[in-house]
């Protein structure tokens, strides 16, 4: 059996991997880039990443009964500040460097993953801003829930960053993409679409 037989070990592995893709997105911006807002709702790559981390810290956190040993962070989001902003946690104030939001998510992966070793996957838990019939968990499931959320937000820090300078794939020293004349590629693909009344 390897490590990755193992289920905890495995999740841990799949998560840290792609916790550090997700930073990977912010290397070589500045903070305007890091910040600007790049779809219709706002979305911005320093917003993802203090999202993230506030949404480990709730669910590896008071889910198990543990404190974040540092509630007064500028970063961390309060109950009363989502009631006065429920987009708080995804964007960074101008007063906060970006290296700062890189810290405290480096920050929390030692508080998740402290979670993740002290207790088994059949650890129970309770998510208190879940409805009722849903809230109580296992650590296992806010394990797979935290992975594919962070995944997905991931994957929205992909596009977002392509889009800035045409950086893209997995992780720096392998992107996962093949080698391609990517403006035929493009070219071919808009053909096909413009098959398609608009």
């Amino acid at each position: 059996m390897t490590d990755l037989d193992d289920p905890k070990v495995a999740l841990l592995h799949y998560l840290q991997r792609t916790r550090e893709a997700l930073l990977w997105k912010l290397d070589g911006l500045g903070e305007r880039d890091l910040r600007l807002p790049r779809t219709p709702t706002g979305t911005n790559l320093l917003g993802i990443v203090r999202h993230v981390a506030n949404v480990e810290i709730g669910y590896f956190g008071p889910t198990f009964g543990r404190e974040w040993p540092d509630p007064d962070h500028p970063l961390v989001v309060s109950d009363a500040d989502y009631d006065a902003d429920p987009q708080a946690d995804w964007w960074v104030p101008a007063s906060v460097p970006a290296e700062q939001v890189v810290e405290l998510y480096r920050s929390v992966w030692a508080f998740s993953d402290a979670t993740v070793a002290e207790l088994p996957l059949d650890a129970a838990g309770s998510v208190a801003w879940w409805p009722p019939r849903s809230r109580d968990v296992t650590l296992h499931r806010i394990l797979v829930h935290v992975l594919a959320d962070t995944t997905r937000h991931a994957g929205h820090a992909d596009v977002l960053r392509e889009g800035i300078d045409g950086a893209a794939g997995l992780r720096s020293e392998v992107t996962n993409l093949p080698d391609v004349d990517w403006p035929a590629y493009v070219t071919r693909l808009t053909r096909v679409a413009e098959e398609f009344p608009a």
